[in-house]
């Protein structure tokens, strides 16, 4: 079993389950970096990381590549690219992807959370998604969405989600650390 304090977790620190997964790292003594950018506003404060233009650029990708993985329309602005980019370093970092969110009959994740899965599936990680709709844990794996109950087991790992958080999701993301550094 890892050592709570040997791990980081990667996170954006919105409001809802990114907050929440900062706090749990806290509450355990997970050490937290959360990635954020000029003129973004964030719900968790601690630990910031501001990504400088160049930084963010590394994260750039084209939001027609975007809309075509995630089988639908995104806006053009400049403030949503800088969110997905910001959502490359969080994903980048973290050897293990948790994700609070709806899993939509297409297999992707409702919302922005959805890039951050997609990342990291491309990036051949460890995909962990807690379904708010079905109330369980879902890994994908071989190409599919398969119930599962998973544990941190990598020192460097991202949290992320929606920011409509229910108490089943809360109870969750509270377990898993549970049962990872308990």
């Amino acid at each position: 079993m890892l050592k709570a304090s040997d791990c980081t977790l990667y996170s954006g620190g919105h409001v809802g389950a990114e907050q929440f997964f900062g706090e749990c790292a806290e509450k355990w003594g997970v050490n937290e970096v959360t990635f954020s950018f000029e003129g973004h506003y964030i719900k968790r404060e601690k630990n910031v990381y501001m990504l400088s233009d160049d930084e963010l650029r590394r994260g750039n990708i084209s939001m027609e590549i975007v809309s075509t993985h995630m089988h639908r329309q995104y806006a053009q602005s400049e403030k949503i690219r800088r969110v997905f980019q910001s959502i490359f370093h969080m994903v980048n970092k973290g050897s293990q992807v948790f994700a609070v969110g709806t899993i939509l009959e297409d297999d992707t994740i409702r919302g922005g959370t959805g890039w951050g899965i997609e990342l990291g599936k491309f990036f051949n990680r460890d995909v962990h998604v807690f379904d708010q709709l079905r109330h369980k844990w879902f890994t994908w794996r071989h190409g599919e969405w398969t119930e599962d109950r998973p544990f941190i087991v990598e020192k460097s790992f991202c949290g992320t989600g929606t920011r409509n958080l229910t108490d089943e999701s809360r109870t969750a993301v509270e377990e898993l650390f549970a049962r990872s550094f308990g």
